[in-house]
């Protein structure tokens, strides 16, 4: 039902949602001075070496069917800014990637260990495969809502399947976004660090507020969603 509105909100362009403006940064996340370029890459080590076990133990014990061996790596690629991301390599392992700008961002190890399990817990609950699905079906949709209209130009409706797929895969990415932040709040914990420390991270990026479609939710939402699992441990 979630797609068909939104497919009829898009190809009819009727619809319209209002921006919320997100609430300040809380006062306990006041920013912390910042590292040397040496000592954060130091505790990038520390991390991976302290995180990763504890992630791969909650994947094994959640996504039997899925490949556990985490490969942690630092991506150099410079137009990728200050960036973590997970992803899959050809054989199906899991990656996750850091790069040096967002590893020079963070303040202390807290960070570093709720970034990294937040990016596990994307795998863990098997965010990729779920995207890709929810595009297939974005995909038809549109497709069928086009033919519906009588458009029978076959790169239009190639167009409108497309959209179908983007606004399909964009429609859940924020929840899959606090799931992962749920998740990755366990798994911060499980390792020895502090999640709601690692939160601070959310309020030296830009907060995406509550747009339309946006892939990320907004700060405020990402930090009671840590704050209630933590309050749960």
């Amino acid at each position: 039902m979630r797609f068909i509105v939104l497919a009829l909100c898009l190809l009819a362009a009727a619809c319209t949602v209002p921006e919320e403006t997100a609430p300040p940064p809380p006062a306990q996340f006041a920013p912390e001075p910042q590292v040397s370029t040496g000592r954060a890459m130091d505790n990038f080590v520390q991390v991976v070496a302290t995180v990763a076990p504890v992630a791969e133990r909650f994947c094994r014990q959640r996504a039997v069917d899925q490949n556990c061996d985490f490969q942690i790596v630092v991506d150099t690629r410079p137009e990728l800014g200050a960036n973590a991301y997970q992803t899959l390599d050809r054989q199906g392992r899991p990656v996750i990637g850091f790069t040096p700008a967002l590893i020079a961002e963070t303040r202390n190890r807290d960070e570093l260990a709720f970034v990294l399990a937040h990016e596990a817990a994307h795998h863990i609950r098997g965010h990729i495969g779920r995207t890709q699905r929810n595009a297939t079906v974005g995909a038809l949709v549109f497709g069928e809502l086009a033919g519906a209209m009588g458009i029978s130009d076959a790169a239009v409706i190639q167009s409108a399947q497309q959209m179908g797929a983007n606004v399909a895969a964009r429609s859940y990415s924020k929840e899959f976004e606090l799931e992962a932040d749920a998740l990755g709040t366990q798994i911060t914990a499980a390792a020895g660090y502090d999640p709601l420390q690692g939160a601070a991270f959310f309020f030296r990026i830009p907060d995406p507020g509550d747009r339309f479609l946006g892939t990320h939710p907004a700060n405020a939402d990402r930090l009671r969603t840590v704050q209630r699992v933590a309050a749960g441990l």
